[in-house]
């Protein structure tokens, strides 16, 4: 395994880095160390434990090591060692070992170092019981390459091909570099400087790369062809090496040209030759041409001859010639032809010139060298005060109008006073005013002519302007404007030639209604509350004329006259829509309506029933708390007729399903942030099902009829008291009697469901069902019915001498709805009534019942 990864390792690039492995160890070093005789040696390296337990034992570094197959172990110079048990040892003393990894140094490094070195390592694990001592070994080689000198540096040039003034980038790169061996890498050009050189220095000693390497970028001159580019190796000032290039710089044709005469002055009729010289081009020039103030010439020679020169000669000439990467121009030559002014002319600017501005007056004439002394003429009189080339007028007026000329003058003699100019002064409209044609005040609404009139213009007036506020709009002299407005802004207009004159400003002076009426509150200031003092004034922004009558409507009705309407102490009942009106002799202006909120407390409370007080049980029910409150109420709380609280806040107390025990009065207590209402009571009666009158029918008609058993043997019992009494001689004037009873056929109201009445009842049982009912009579207090009215009990002679009743009674269908079906004579009801003999007082006779008396 180990001799398989030793061969892996020597086909490795010797640049590159290598990593090793053995055992869960690897290492990374460079394959190939580089210096020379004297320098130093740094050799990073590094490994990696990923098994925790194995532990490095010892470390041998050979020189040239060869393997011993009889005694399986590296033989050769040991360069240094570092075992567990003894002292590290260094050859010559000149090797080091970090502790921290494998890093070695050599320092000094000599010749004999070159060749391979071995770093023969060991790593033994702790020795577990049980277990033999684990241990592994392994063989790293690398190479020295040691030279007698110094070697010199790579040098490279991006990109390959160099253009004058574009950036070229040059590396120069040592393959070497020590901590205690200081070099620095140095540039330099033959005979010239660089531009704005950038050098950027780098220095690597890792175990990827080990370099110095320096980078120059620069932009190349043409000057820079041919020129030797060198980096030289530098120790302690001291070259050790160098590498040089020669710079082989594309540029464009560089040109020149040599004149006769050199100064390129000569006068009128002079003798001239130019000549287009080549200094230097990379590759070489194709043709030359000429050119004159940047015009192509028909010459295509290198010389340039000009006999007899005359001013139209005179100019700026320059040749050039073309390459594969450019084009080359020489540098200009101006040439001067000297002769005396020629005929001058004048020129104006501005031409035409405008009233009050500045002017100026150019005299021309050709003339070289130009000419020093100038003579002004106005409508043929010499202005005196005037000799330079430009004549100025800072502000222009009609007396400067009219033809002006001028003569020049140089040291080859006078020129001739050509034709003059015409000095046109212009001037805007003047005096612009704006006519109103109305004579009468102007009502909001009329139709209004206006007119721009101006005294003088030059040139004409060709355009007229109007004017409403800020925006222009181009009209004729005269306008129309078409039911005006009230807030008709001031008129203005503006009579245009070249320039335009402005009028002006023309008020209309509209006459209109009241303008923003509106109603303010003044009193107060925020929200309204019942009983606080409230003032609304009504208010505008503008009236013409200012005479105005104020007027207050109450939900579109005239409520009173006057600016402000007050309310001393206002209620609900004042909360509505409110406007005022305001007008004046040229109409009437409505404010917008103001809706007036007034804020009071929770009023007129009450419990309202759906679908109403009285429903049958099983079925829903709904109460509503209803309330007159501003703001709306915001809290809602419920009690019954135990005064206790039903603990729900909403508006509508839903009860489903509903039983008997729901009946009852309710009231409900609100309130809002201004206060507290209470409602009266309400009353909900529940009645029962039919399901439950047939329940309570059954035990009733079996309470009857044991009552009516106990009755008959009553009766009997009373008769054989008064057989016994008969035999004593008892009184005939009795007052008790015995007598039955037959109903009427008439529509009666309903039975009494009073605390003494025992029986059933119900609206929807059906005809077929029969009720008992057992009635005791009141002792002293009075019974209420159905429809809140009062039946009082007869009063009794004594209490000792109580009569008892006994009343059988068949009720029907229309008992609830206070209607008594028809029946016939034979279906008609019989009371019994057993009467106590003894002295007494009789119940009160019903007017709907027919008695019939038994007397004993």
């Amino acid at each position: 395994m180990h001799l398989l990864g030793f061969g892996l390792l020597l086909l490795l690039w010797q640049e590159y880095p290598v990593f090793c492995g053995s055992s869960g160890w690897t290492f990374k070093h460079p394959q190939t160390i580089y210096a020379w005789e004297g320098a130093c040696v740094w050799i990073p390296c590094t490994y990696k434990n990923q098994e925790e337990q194995m532990l490095l034992d010892n470390f041998t570094l050979y020189h040239n090591p060869e393997y011993d197959k009889d005694i399986k172990e590296f033989k050769g110079t040991v360069l240094y060692k570092k075992t567990d048990n003894s002292e590290s040892f260094s050859y010559q003393n000149r090797v080091k070992k970090a502790e921290e990894n494998c890093t070695l140094s050599i320092n000094p490094v000599n010749i004999e170092d070159s060749g391979k070195l071995g770093m023969r390592v060991t790593w033994g694990g702790k020795k577990e019981k049980g277990d033999q001592e684990k241990a592994d070994k392994w063989m790293e080689d690398l190479y020295l390459n040691v030279s007698k000198t110094p070697f010199p540096p790579e040098l490279q040039l991006l990109p390959s091909e160099i253009k004058e003034s574009e950036l070229v980038t040059a590396t120069c790169l040592l393959h070497f570099s020590c901590f205690e061996y200081d070099i620095q890498l140095h540039w330099s050009l033959e005979e010239l400087d660089l531009a704005s050189p950038t050098i950027e220095n780098f220095t690597s000693l890792s175990t990827d790369n080990i370099f110095t390497k320096s980078m120059l970028k620069f932009k190349p001159l043409w000057t820079h062809h041919g020129k030797t580019l060198s980096c030289r190796v530098l120790h302690s000032s001291k070259v050790l090496s160098e590498k040089t290039v020669q710079l082989d710089v594309k540029h464009r044709p560089k040109l020149k040209i040599e004149v006769n005469p050199r100064e390129a002055i000569v006068m009128k009729g002079d003798f001239v030759n130019m000549t287009c010289q080549v200094t230097s081009s990379n590759p070489e020039h194709r043709s030359i041409s000429w050119l004159k103030n940047g015009i192509p010439m028909k010459e295509k020679q290198p010389t340039l001859t000009l006999p007899k020169v005359t001013k139209e000669k005179q100019g700026i000439y320059f040749c050039q010639a073309s390459n594969a990467v450019g084009l080359g121009k020489s540098a200009e030559v101006n040439l001067q032809v000297l002769y005396a002014p020629e005929p001058s002319t004048v020129q104006i600017h501005p031409s035409p010139a405008k009233e009050g501005k500045s002017v100026e007056l150019i005299c021309v004439s050709l003339a070289n060298p130009p000419a020093k002394n100038y003579t002004w003429h106005h409508n043929g009189d010499k202005i005196l005060e005037e000799t330079e080339e430009k004549f100025q007028i800072s502000s222009v007026s009609l007396e400067h109008a009219g033809r002006y000329s001028c003569l020049a003058e140089n040291i080859y003699g006078h020129g001739q006073s050509g034709q003059g100019a015409e000095l046109d002064v212009q001037y805007p409209p003047k005096k612009v005013t704006v006519v109103i044609q109305n004579s009468t005040p102007i009502r909001e609404g009329d139709n209004v002519k206006l007119f721009c009139e101006y005294h003088s213009s030059n040139p004409n007036v060709t355009r007229f302007y109007w004017s409403l506020g800020s925006s222009w709009n181009q009209i004729f002299t005269q306008v129309w404007f078409y039911k005006v407005s009230w807030d008709t802004p001031p008129i203005t207009c503006k009579a245009c030639n070249e320039w335009c004159s402005e009028s002006s400003s023309v008020n209309l002076d509209v006459q209109y209604a009241p303008r923003d009426v509106k109603v303010l509150q003044t009193t107060p200031s925020s929200e309204i509350r019942a009983g606080n003092r409230v003032v609304l004034q009504c208010d505008f922004s503008q009236s013409r004329p200012k005479e105005v009558q104020f007027f207050w409507k109450k939900n579109g009705s005239l409520l009173q006259e006057g600016r402000e309407l007050v309310f001393n102490s206002i209620s609900p009942e004042d909360a509505g829509n409110y406007s005022c009106s305001i007008n004046n002799s040229i109409g009437e202006t409505m404010s917008e309506i103001r809706r007036l909120q007034v804020l009071y407390a929770p009023r007129r409370l009450r419990v309202s029933f759906t679908p109403g007080d009285r429903v049958m049980e099983g079925r829903k029910a709904a109460l509503t708390c209803e309330s007159d409150a501003n703001p709306p109420v915001v809290h809602y709380t419920w009690f019954d007729w135990n005064n206790q609280d039903l603990q729900y806040n909403g508006r509508t107390l839903r009860l489903e399903p509903l039983q008997i025990e729901h009946s009852g009065s309710y009231r409900c207590q609100v309130s809002n942030r201004l206060g507290t209402g209470e409602s009266p009571p309400s009353t909900l009666t529940v009645y029962y099902s039919p399901e439950s009158l047939g329940r309570r029918a059954a035990i009733g008609i079996g309470s009857c009829l044991g009552i009516v058993i106990l009755a008959i043997w009553g009766m009997k019992f009373q008769q054989h008291r008064k057989r016994a009494r008969s035999r004593q001689g008892a009184q005939e004037n009795s007052s008790s009697q015995s007598f039955f009873v037959q109903n009427k056929k008439v529509r009666r109201a309903p039975l009494s469901e009073g605390p003494h009445s025992l029986g059933c009842y119900n609206p929807v049982i059906e005809d077929s069902i029969s009720y008992a009912a057992l009635r005791f009579p009141e002792m002293d207090a009075p019974r209420t019915g159905d429809a809140g009215t009062s039946e009082m009990q007869g009063p009794l002679a004594n209490n000792n001498d109580t009569v008892t009743y006994s009343v059988v009674q068949k009720r029907h269908v229309g008992d609830y709805e206070n209607v008594v079906p028809d029946l016939s004579e034979d279906e008609g009801i019989h009371y019994s009534e057993l009467v106590q003999f003894g002295v007494g007082e009789r119940s009160r006779v019903h007017e709907d019942v027919d008695y019939v008396t038994l007397k004993q």
